[in-house]
């Protein structure tokens, strides 16, 4: 299982921006139901843009199991998320979790 099934920090930690073009109104694949405007070319993942952050599409409970309602539809920025990176560790740590490197894989 990868450390990202247990984890979903990234998801409750960052606002996710991308162009209106990944909506599947204006022929994307991002579910626009769970979407807010930002401004004319830009929108952003439900509950990204309140605190405390959590993704509308996070499902399941931080650090222990969690998934994406549309992981196949996900936006650039979900794709683009590297597992273990900086920004990773930096989440994790907000949310009282281990960096992924000191992870013991089972």
């Amino acid at each position: 299982m990868s450390a990202c099934q247990s984890c979903g920090a990234c998801c409750a930690n960052f606002r996710v921006d991308f162009s209106i073009y990944e909506l599947d109104t204006e022929g994307g694949q991002v579910p626009s139901g769970l979407t807010v405007e930002v401004n004319g070319n830009t929108c952003r993942m439900r509950g990204t843009d309140h605190v405390p952050i959590r993704c509308a599409a996070l499902t399941g409970q931080l650090g222990t199991r969690v998934g994406c309602g549309i992981y196949e539809w996900r936006p650039s920025p979900c794709r683009e998320f590297d597992e273990g990176s900086d920004a990773c560790d930096r989440a994790r740590a907000r949310h009282g979790l281990p960096p992924v490197a000191g992870l013991q894989v089972g």
